[in-house]
């Protein structure tokens, strides 16, 4: 039996990392190695160099094979993740067979196929280099098994280790490729504000006592980008964030169902959260706030945002209603806000504190030698631009960032 033969039949049989199987480029590849006919064996060919040049691993093959065991979510990498530092010694054995079967994959070179595909007076074909494997799949299996399994206690596996940022939709966690890079030290003022997310988060992440946290206040006053910044601060410490819109909040159930097992710690995060009206949306989010057969799971915090306190949208013809119990109804439509454990209010800043803010983000650009004429200009911006808030003073500065690298003046 030659090597692809042997090659193939080997990657038939993953076990601990059969998952593998379902990403492009390995599927790609055992196509290719079970190919039986001529017109197959170049089509196969043809679709896995397109999903290695996709992936931009035409010249690392070997890195790119051997990091999808990375973020392979198995019975080892889910017992890993959650912290457990022993395991069976059959599932070790088959985990050192499965990860020698990948590294042995990743060195299949194209001249290797060719010699073994049996058909002659092919057309030229185009090739790959192999190069080598990830570095946590260096050495030997002494080495790399305690290696691997340190990886995923500290990044999680699945596609959790891979991506930090999901939304949820049709029913599905879906991850997002390129999220918003907010940090912390991009952020002004409203430092009081932001400690009390940061030590709340923080006291999740070490498993200590946490509470649903609910940013309110005006609006452009850092309250999302807060939340941003915190899984950009926390990721490295197994913090993911799951972005769910206020209109699926009749799915809480399902997205809990799925993250109730993975052993990271995830903020549901619900942005620009209000209601117009008791529906089932509200009905659902002060169940699980509550605590209702569907309660979120340990490893999940809620955060919301919201540019009122109370959430629920209030008239005055909601007042004068018929209800015999007035006062009942009208607090029952007013507590929402009261079952988030953690409330943090975000107003805007007064004029010494806007250009405080101002002055912050001039200093951080290099952009100090313009500070009063920055003051002068950022007063006029605000009045232009709705008023003064975090959101404007950062908006002014990028403009005025560009003019002076551009040689322009600030002032028209």
């Amino acid at each position: 039996m030659n090597r692809t033969k042997c090659a193939a039949e080997a990657m038939a049989s993953l076990s601990i990392y059969k998952g593998i199987l379902q990403r492009t480029v390995p599927k790609a590849l055992y196509r290719l190695l079970w190919a039986q006919s001529r017109e197959t064996f170049l089509r196969a060919w043809g679709e896995f160099f397109a999903a290695l040049c996709e992936r931009d691993s035409s010249e690392s093959f070997a890195e790119h094979l051997t990091g999808t065991a990375l973020y392979d979510e198995n019975g080892f990498s889910l017992a890993a993740a959650a912290g457990k530092n022993t395991f069976a010694p059959s599932m070790m054995d088959a985990v050192q067979r499965d990860l020698q079967i990948i590294l042995g994959l990743a060195q299949l070179s194209p001249d290797d196929i060719l010699a073994d595909s049996g058909f002659e007076d092919l057309p030229p074909l185009p090739r790959w280099k192999c190069g080598k494997p990830v570095e946590m799949l260096s050495g030997l299996p002494s080495e790399y098994l305690p290696r691997m399994a340190e990886y995923y206690r500290k990044n999680g596996c699945g596609m959790y280790a891979r991506y930090r940022a999901f939304i949820w939709r049709d029913k599905k966690i879906l991850p997002v490729a390129h999220p918003d890079p907010q940090k912390m030290s991009d952020l002004k003022g409203y430092e009081v504000q932001r400690g009390l997310a940061v030590d709340n988060t923080v006291a999740f992440l070490r498993n200590l006592p946490a509470n649903n946290c609910l940013l309110y206040g005006d609006r452009g006053t850092g309250k999302s980008s807060t939340v941003k910044a915190l899984l950009n601060e926390y990721s490295t410490e197994g913090l993911r964030v799951i972005e769910m819109p206020k209109e699926y909040l009749m799915d809480f159930p399902y997205l809990v169902d799925q993250i109730a097992a993975i052993p990271m710690h995830f903020i549901i995060f619900i942005d620009d959260l209000s209601f117009s009206k008791q529906d089932g949306t509200y009905a659902a989010l002060k169940s699980v706030l509550q605590g209702g057969l569907a309660a979120k799971p340990a490893n999940s915090l809620i955060y919301a945002t919201s540019n009122r306190r109370h959430l629920l949208r209030e008239s005055f013809s909601d007042r004068e209603g018929d209800d015999v119990h007035r006062n009942d109804t009208m607090q029952e439509s007013l507590s929402l806000s009261d079952r988030f454990g953690l409330t943090i209010n975000f107003i805007n800043p007064d004029k010494a504190h806007f250009l405080d803010i101002v002055a912050q983000l001039a200093h951080q650009r290099g952009l100090d030698d313009c500070l009063p004429q920055l003051e002068t200009g950022a007063e006029r911006w605000a009045t232009m631009h709705g008023g003064r808030s975090p959101r404007v003073a950062q908006q002014y500065i990028r403009d005025a960032e560009a003019k002076v690298r551009l040689g322009q003046p600030l002032e028209d």
